[in-house]
């Protein structure tokens, strides 16, 4: 079965890393559906009855982000918060549309990795930082998955430090 990869990246046009993982990922439609929220959603009027659809026919879904601000991007959070709704995600013998299925993040980072950790200058792991999104989908009893991090980018994003991300995240993927 397919994966749906939800991509959350308000500026898709200038992304570096995001932008070459869709271009590889658009290789394997047999394995991937790409799907971005900022494109489909520009004015950021989400179809939740389509998204509750979409999600229903994956079994695994991942989450590709830029993190920034220790965050996703707001669509994320407005995604969330209207998708996963009383009574479909949660709450009810009818809910838990999401039991079951495996989901990740798949997350680009300015900073290198040290940076993110208790000797770094920002003090916490990425796992620690994230840990909100990893208990919003327990909630759900969907299955969280370890996330894929790719770091440094804005200190090398050289074509060839991207095409060097490429391999590991469809790795990821094939492991999910």
């Amino acid at each position: 079965m397919k994966t749906l990869i939800i991509v959350i990246h308000p500026d898709i046009k200038n992304s570096v890393v995001n932008k070459r993982w869709i271009e590889e990922l658009h290789k394997f439609p047999d394995q991937y559906h790409v799907h971005q929220l900022y494109e489909v959603y520009p004015d950021e009027k989400i179809d939740v009855s389509a998204e509750q659809k979409r999600i229903e026919q994956y079994d695994k879904i991942v989450f590709q982000f830029p993190y920034y601000w220790f965050n996703a991007p707001a669509l994320f959070k407005k995604w969330l918060d209207e998708v996963l709704t009383h009574g479909w995600a949660y709450g009810s013998k009818s809910g838990y549309k999401v039991a079951g299925k495996q989901i990740a993040l798949a997350i680009s980072l300015g900073v290198n990795e040290d940076e993110l950790s208790p000797s770094g200058i920002y003090k916490y792991p990425l796992e620690e930082l994230t840990r909100p999104f990893e208990l919003s989908f327990e909630y759900v009893k969907a299955v969280y998955k370890p996330l894929f991090a790719y770091y440094g980018i804005e200190y090398n994003s050289s074509p060839e430090r991207i095409e060097k991300s490429v391999p590991l995240y469809l790795d990821f993927l094939k492991a999910l």
